[in-house]
């Protein structure tokens, strides 16, 4: 299979390819989240190639465990609204972020502000419908009046904040090594140790995707030339059987099997082990290394690397949205009909986040190079070398 990708894309372009594809990865796999790859197999009579509608079908109301949640149909789930809430406050700070700034910005977002809810199909406070590991940023922070740089110690150690990183990682684009810094100084109010490590190279996986040339082989060399721990092994072991396939379908099981021995949830992804979700430095969250293992898989196409993700199961909106973001940022076109569903059965605008952040983007870069020229002209004059032009 050749690679869809455009690697010329500009900036804008990028922007849209990774926010875009990211929310529609949400859509796609949130009717199927928590299941097996066979499970999804005999309830679609074969494989998911597209958006579905919800696993109980018209009992979507009352069915448990998902209920009163309307999963399918091109709904986002909160992945999506975590990732827009982080790029309204870098529309509001309009510079590089910090804990403090998730504090002071995300966290009135998420509970002052009704927006439309897809899921709930109906409008709400984010923080009616986020889970419980990001629910912690409200209750540490706001309420247990926590440093937000220690905020994430002591939560569910989850794929919560690296979900919706995907804005770090643009705003830092080309830049994998400042994403990741970034991202783990952010997440240090939601995550801790694995959980926070993941988020800082998802930002930093979805910066190398954007540097012209970019490929998914460079970019799982920038994460692990940057990722810790078992984190890194994760997603070494995964990347390495990755590139034995072409195809998803011969993947599934193997890229599983991979992940594992660093998994702590365990084989029953709706019963966790003991174990589950604790703070280790030998394990990682299973989301971000199956990712980006897809969009090996996939040679960096859009649609190939988020069906496989979606097909994986388990916490699979969020493998399709992180797997979304980086073959977007790569470039690969997002298919038009799928955005078009996603947007008008979420009555959400995906694409004014990226306008916005594409803006915000480049004044930051600008305040980059004006700190750099300061920097370098003080530097200078303590006797190191000229400024740069």
């Amino acid at each position: 299979m050749q690679p869809k990708t455009h690697q010329n894309a500009p900036l804008d372009e990028r922007i849209t390819g990774a926010l875009v594809g990211a929310a529609v990865g949400d859509a796609l796999g949130g009717p199927v989240e928590g299941y097996s790859p066979e499970q999804i197999l005999e309830r679609h009579g074969g494989r998911v190639h597209g958006i579905v509608g919800p696993w109980h079908g018209d009992d979507w109301r009352t069915a448990r465990p998902l209920a009163p949640y309307h999963k399918g149909d091109g709904h986002v789930t909160d992945d999506t609204l975590m990732t827009h809430a982080l790029v309204r406050v870098y529309a509001r700070v309009r510079d590089h972020l910090d804990a403090f700034a998730i504090a002071d910005h995300l966290v009135p977002d998420l509970m002052t502000e009704p927006r439309w809810i897809p899921e709930l199909e109906s409008e709400a406070l984010p923080l009616q419908r986020i889970f419980l590991a990001e629910k912690w940023l409200v209750t540490r922070i706001h309420y247990g009046h926590a440093d937000p740089r220690e905020a994430g110690t002591g939560n569910i150690v989850n794929c919560g904040a690296a979900m919706y990183m995907a804005p770090v990682g643009l705003v830092n684009a080309a830049d994998p090594r400042a994403a990741y810094a970034e991202a783990l100084d952010i997440a240090g109010a939601h995550q801790s140790s694995y959980g926070r490590e993941a988020a800082g190279v998802l930002a930093a996986a979805v910066a190398a995707a954007c540097t012209p040339g970019a490929t998914p082989d460079s970019v799982v060399s920038a994460c692990l030339a940057l990722a810790k721990d078992g984190t890194r092994d994760a997603i070494e072991r995964v990347c390495e059987e990755a590139a034995r396939h072409t195809d998803f379908e011969s993947a599934l099981r193997p890229l599983r099997e991979a992940v594992t021995p660093y998994d702590t949830v365990g084989p029953d992804y709706r019963a966790p082990s003991l174990g589950a979700r604790r703070p280790s430095r030998l394990h990682a969250i299973e989301e971000l290394p199956v990712a980006l293992g897809m969009v090996l898989v996939a040679r960096g196409d859009y649609r190939h690397a988020v069906l496989g993700a979606v097909n994986y199961g388990r916490d699979c909106d969020s493998i399709a949205t992180m797997a979304g973001a980086v073959a977007g940022a790569l470039g690969s076109p997002v298919p038009e009909d799928w955005a078009k569903t996603v947007a008008e059965a979420s009555r959400l605008d995906l694409w004014e986040p990226a306008t916005t952040l594409t803006a915000v983007t480049r004044e930051v870069f600008d305040r980059d190079v004006a700190r750099r020229r300061t920097h370098e002209q003080a530097f200078a004059s303590l006797g190191g070398p000229a400024c740069s032009d």
